[in-house]
C-alpha cells in the first residue's frame, strides 16, 4: 500500500473511531502527514464526538495550585512580544523569568515531543492545539487563576480547536488583506479583482507566498483557500498569472518601505504590518476584500511537564491586563484578542460579516506538491 493510501486509510479509521487521537498523532507522524493535517482531522474528531472529556479536564482544571513559583520558562516566536512585557512582570510578582524562542510550530512541538521538561508557557497556532492534547503534550488551564479573561472579545472565544477554552488563552490574531494608499487610490478596493486592474500597472504587489497568492484567487472566485480541486487550482493560477502583468513585484513584510514612500500603492499584506507601516504612512488603509482571506491566531498554553504551573497561570493572566495586551500588540502590529486593549494603530477585530468571509489555513497534505507546481508556474 502506498504512503498516501495508508494515510487516507488511517484519518478514516481515526474519524470512524477506530483509531485513539494519540496513536493516531503517532503513526500519521511516521506516514509523513504534517501537523497542520493532523490537527484538522483531530479538530473534526472533537467536533463529531462532542465535549466528552470536559468533566475529567474541569476536575484537573480546578484543582489548586499552591504559591506561586519564583521561575518561569516561555518559550515563544521571535519578535512576539513588547520590550517591557517580562521585566515588568517580574519585578511585580518576583518572578525569574527565562525566555526562548522558536521559529516555527514544527520546532517547538519536536522540542516538546523530545521530552523538553523546562517549558512553562509554549505559544503554538491554532491548528496545533488538537495535536498538543492529542498527545497529552499541553494541560487544561485553571479558571480559578485566570480572572481577566473577562477581558477576551468573543471572537476568540470557543474556537473549533479549542471549545471552551480549556487548553488557552489567546496572544495574538491576524488576516492576510489588502494594504492600499488612500491618498493614491480611488475608490478604496474591495475585491481580489484589484489586482487585475490595468489602472495601477506596476503599482501593486502580491505577497511572495504561494499560498496566499493562489488562495486569494480561488477565494476570488467563491472557493475555499484550501482548495485540492485540480480544477478550481488552475483557474486560480490562470487569474494569478492574468494579474502578474500589473504587480510590480511578489515581495511580503519588505513591501512597507514602498508602501510608505508611495512607489506601490496597493499590496497584498497582513493587518499588522500595514499597521506598522502606517505609523510613518498615514495614508494607509486596509480592507478584508468582500471574497474573504485568511485569519489566524496563536495562544499561550501550558505543557503538561510544567514545574511552574502556578506562575505560569499568572502570565497568562497578566498578558490579559488591558494595559499588558495594549502593549504587546502596539510591539507587534498585530490584533490583541483583548477587548479592552487599546492600540495605538487600532487593528479593528472582524464584523460579523467580515468574520464569515475569513478562513483558517490548513495543511495540503499530498496536494501540496500540486500546489508548489502551479506557484512555479505562476512565477516563471
Amino acid at each position: 500500500m502506498s504512503a498516501k493510501k495508508e494515510a487516507e486509510k488511517l484519518v478514516n479509521e481515526v474519524l470512524a473511531g477506530g483509531v485513539s487521537r494519540r496513536e493516531f498523532v503517532t503513526r500519521g507522524m511516521a506516514l509523513g502527514l504534517s501537523l497542520s493535517t493532523i490537527g484538522m482531522v483531530l479538530a473534526s474528531c472533537a467536533k463529531k464526538e462532542g465535549d466528552k472529556t470536559a468533566g475529567a479536564d474541569s476536575t484537573t482544571a480546578m484543582a489548586d495550585l499552591g504559591p506561586i513559583e519564583k521561575e518561569l520558562n516561555i518559550y515563544n516566536w521571535s519578535d512576539y512580544i513588547a520590550e517591557d512585557t517580562v521585566p515588568n512582570f517580574e519585578k511585580e510578582f518576583g518572578v525569574k523569568v527565562t525566555y526562548d524562542t522558536y521559529e516555527s510550530n514544527e520546532e517547538m512541538v519536536a522540542k516538546l515531543q523530545a521530552g523538553a521538561a523546562g517549558y512553562d508557557l509554549v505559544v503554538p497556532s491554532g491548528y496545533i492545539i488538537p495535536v498538543l492534547t492529542a498527545t497529552d503534550l499541553i494541560q487544561p488551564v485553571n479558571p480559578k487563576y485566570l480572572s481577566n479573561t473577562v477581558n477576551l472579545s468573543p471572537i476568540f472565544r470557543d474556537l473549533p480547536t479549542d471549545p471552551g477554552n480549556r487548553y488557552t488563552v489567546p496572544w495574538q490574531w491576524g488576516t492576510t488583506g489588502i494594504a492600499y494608499r488612500t491618498d493614491k487610490v480611488t475608490p478604496a478596493p474591495d475585491s481580489w479583482g484589484v489586482f487585475q486592474n490595468a489602472k495601477y500597472h506596476k503599482k501593486m504587489t502580491m505577497m511572495d507566498d504561494g499560498r496566499e497568492v493562489i488562495g486569494a484567487f480561488l477565494r476570488f472566485k467563491g472557493h475555499s483557500l484550501n482548495s485540492r480541486n485540480p480544477t478550481e487550482l488552475q483557474e486560480a493560477k490562470a487569474d494569478a498569472i492574468g494579474a502578474k502583468a500589473h504587480l510590480k513585484a511578489y515581495i511580503s513584510a519588505p513591501v512597507k518601505d514602498q508602501l510608505i514612500a508611495g512607489d506601490v500603492t496597493i499590496a497584498q499584506l497582513w493587518n499588522g504590518d500595514t499597521s506598522q507601516a502606517k505609523v510613518s504612512q498615514p495614508n494607509l488603509g486596509y480592507v478584508i476584500p468582500k471574497e474573504g482571506c485568511t485569519i489566524w491566531s496563536d495562544s499561550l498554553v501550558i505543557p503538561k511537564s510544567s514545574q511552574h504551573p502556578r506562575a505560569a497561570h499568572e502570565f497568562m493572566n497578566y498578558i490579559m491586563r488591558p494595559d499588558v495586551a495594549s502593549a504587546i500588540s502596539n510591539f507587534t502590529g498585530y490584533g490583541s484578542p483583548n477587548a479592552k486593549a487599546t492600540l495605538t494603530t487600532p487593528v479593528p477585530y472582524p464584523s460579523t460579516e467580515e468574520l464569515a468571509r475569513l478562513e483558517y489555513q490548513i495543511d495540503l497534505g499530498a496536494d501540496t506538491q500540486l500546489w508548489d507546481q502551479i506557484w512555479t508556474e505562476i512565477k516563471s
